[in-house]
């Protein structure tokens, strides 16, 4: 996604020495990893400068993940720490370990500890209404990011890649890549109900609906099947062994995020069909997504969904926000960008964490 630029400013220098204290805060989960994240870290990791009105020293960034157990998570932690520490700023994190009632506690926590700004990566669009308002009541403003929550709950802004135009412009690409060939689609999904993985879906399907009509005058949709990953790589093998039993004439498959396919690919290799089938992501831009898309013919593109990118610009927000900014829109998207085989080189980068 597109770097925001920033100016230098000096009061960030002036405490190199607390920083280095911050850094042994964390709790034992952030601790370890941040001992894994640093041998892997991207350079693109290390936070903005930005500039402040206010003396940020003291100041307490709270983030609270669904997970830390996927490089996209640990990836969006290391971002949104970096940039809260290299701005003077103390990183306060929590896990909510999968569980939604750990992550509802870890919240508390957080506010218990009186953060001076929270960012949330929901793990249910419901079920974390309360802490928001509850996080209201103390003064403390409400950052979501990367995924979604329902509009009762009380918050600045969402921060997240642009699901819909992503989607659509992957879905362009299939459109463009077949033609007037017919596809058989197997759509790989996270999970049943979740507003991100909805929304790249619509923005998909979206795609390759407007580009038909736009150049054949018709569309040809064939979704042959849909099936649920649980955005895990054991989940997308075990859904792609039994589509290709019960649907062995799929063609294209399509799906809401790099993960769910990455464990297919195994399956499409053992069954002997990467000539035969065409993956299309919605999202991600997970570096074994671009290393498949610049090496092989049948991983066609991916859509970046950058967790370095929207964790500083999590930080870049509650830092306005503490300088007086209430003219926040409620999302806040990075720039949609499709990787292919033309420009996959550019966005690849071995040594980072996703």
């Amino acid at each position: 996604m597109t770097s925001k630029s920033s100016k230098f400013n000096l009061k960030t220098w002036c405490f190199p020495f607390v920083l280095l204290l911050m850094v042994f805060t964390l709790n034992s989960c952030a601790e370890q990893l941040g001992d894994a994240a640093s041998t892997s870290e991207s350079s693109e990791t290390i936070g903005d400068i930005i500039p402040s009105e206010i003396d940020l020293t003291g100041k307490k960034i709270g983030y609270c993940s669904p997970s830390l157990n996927a490089p996209y998570y640990q990836a969006l932690w290391q971002s949104i720490k970096s940039t809260t520490e290299k701005n003077g700023m103390q990183f306060l994190s929590a896990d909510g370990q999968d569980d939604i009632n750990k992550q509802i506690a870890a919240v508390e926590d957080l506010i218990t500890k009186g953060v001076d700004a929270l960012l949330l990566n929901p793990k249910d669009p419901d079920a974390l209404v309360g802490v928001t308002k509850m996080a209201k009541a103390a003064g403390i403003p409400v950052f979501i990011i990367d995924s979604s929550i329902s509009p009762e709950a009380e918050f600045v802004t969402t921060i997240q890649s642009n699901n819909l135009a992503n989607g659509e412009l992957a879905g362009e690409w299939l459109a463009k890549k077949f033609g007037n060939q017919p596809m058989n689609i197997a759509l790989l999904s996270g999970n049943a109900g979740n507003p991100v993985g909805l929304t790249r879906k619509q923005g998909l399907l979206q795609g390759i609906t407007e580009e038909q009509l736009r150049t054949l005058g018709k569309i040809n949709l064939n979704v042959k099947t849909q099936a649920y990953t649980e955005w895990s790589y054991a989940g997308g093998l075990k859904a792609m062994e039994d589509i290709l039993v019960a649907h062995p004439d799929v063609n294209v498959v399509i799906t809401e995020s790099d993960v769910c396919v990455l464990g297919a690919i195994k399956a499409i290799k053992q069954a002997d069909k990467t000539d035969d089938i065409l993956i299309v992501a919605g999202a991600d831009g997970q570096k074994e997504a671009i290393k498949y898309i610049m090496e092989t013919d049948f991983y066609g593109c991916t859509a970046m969904n950058s967790p370095v990118q929207i964790g500083k610009n999590a930080v870049k927000f509650a830092v306005e926000h503490m300088n007086g900014r209430d003219d926040f829109d409620k999302k806040s998207y990075t720039a949609p960008l499709l990787i292919t085989k033309e420009n996959a080189a550019q966005y690849y980068n071995p040594n980072a964490i996703f």
